[in-house]
């Protein structure tokens, strides 16, 4: 497996957190996102979307962090990363979308250079008010969840590693690196705080990955 991604890409950390829980080995490809590497022709002949991360399978390219990770669960069942019952699976996915669809995309690179540049927002007001609004909003939905599903306060659901898990990891990482106001939701800081002692979760943290790389 050959796995395009940047270090800092939120997408792309939870296909590594998917990866080491599967115990699957890979090569990475680094792309480096402020020169553009995933716009180019030879890049978009390969995923024609122009984004990461994309995992590369044999001659099967699949894009997309959730497609992906799905992908793996479906072709590498275990550990399983879905719950046995149609309803605890929908619940799992509901928490996992709220970041991969409702969070994310307004937070990611391309959101915040659109901001920062054709809108002329300042700093602040982009990593700071923008940033942190939507990480309120997110989190205060997912706080009140886990409450309700974890079983044992160190996981999103249930007693186990799950695809919210390997979704709100990345997101705390990033509210924490924008120093957004995270003391409202205790409950998901000591589930990422447990989650991240795990190997799999440690050796995906962008930190550990950063070499040369560009820092954004």
């Amino acid at each position: 497996m050959k796995l395009y991604d940047h270090f800092r890409s939120t997408a792309s950390y939870r296909v590594r957190i998917a990866l080491g829980l599967k115990g699957l080995a890979y090569e990475r490809v680094a792309l480096n996102l402020r020169d553009g590497a995933q716009r180019t022709t030879e890049y978009r002949a390969i995923n024609p979307q122009g984004l990461i991360p994309l995992l590369l399978d044999g001659e099967k390219a699949i894009a997309q962090s959730l497609a992906i990770i799905e992908y793996l669960e479906e072709t590498h069942p275990q550990p399983a990363l879905l719950p046995s019952s149609a309803l605890e699976r929908a619940r799992v996915r509901s928490m996992a979308l709220a970041v991969a669809c409702d969070m994310h995309p307004l937070n990611n690179l391309r959101v915040l250079d659109f901001l920062r540049g054709p809108l002329g927002l300042e700093e602040p007001k982009v990593t700071g008010t923008w940033y942190g609004h939507w990480i309120a909003q997110g989190f205060a939905g997912l706080e009140q969840e886990a409450r309700r599903w974890s079983a044992d306060g160190r996981h999103m659901f249930g007693a186990s590693v799950s695809l919210a898990d390997v979704c709100i990891v990345p997101q705390m990482y990033n509210a924490n690196r924008f120093q957004c106001d995270v003391t409202p939701y205790p409950t998901l800081r000591g589930i990422c705080a447990y989650l991240e002692q795990l190997p799999a979760f440690a050796a995906a943290v962008p930190d550990a990955l950063s070499g040369g790389e560009p820092l954004r």
